[in-house]
């Protein structure tokens, strides 16, 4: 069970965006019973239903973990390509210096 759930906070999110809480029901595949329960902090929210909850209301997953009183985890982004490209680039390079050391010591 959450914490607290900012009930305030989140139903401004939901005016500010032209949204009702059955849109944010319908988002999470909820009914309008269960959002009531989530409103009521007798049903926590799912790591899914908080990243839902973040695009729907144009805010981070970890406002919405805060304001539901929940600690979620929120997985981290993932490499881009071109991190990956420069880390491989990196990894390159320091095998080509480990050969050229390895020859160097072998001749």
């Amino acid at each position: 069970m959450a914490l607290f759930f900012d009930t305030e906070w989140f139903d401004a999110r939901l005016t500010a965006a032209h949204l009702s809480r059955t849109d944010a029901a319908r988002a999470l595949g909820l009914t309008e019973g269960e959002i009531a329960e989530v409103w009521k902090d007798q049903r926590e929210l799912s790591a899914r239903d908080v990243a839902t909850l973040a695009v729907l209301l144009a805010v981070t997953p970890h406002e919405i973990a805060q304001h539901a009183g929940i600690s979620t985890p929120v997985s981290k982004p993932s490499l881009s390509l071109s991190d990956l490209a420069a880390r491989l680039e990196k990894v390159e390079a320091e095998l080509v210096a480990i050969k050229q050391a390895l020859k160097a010591r072998d001749a």
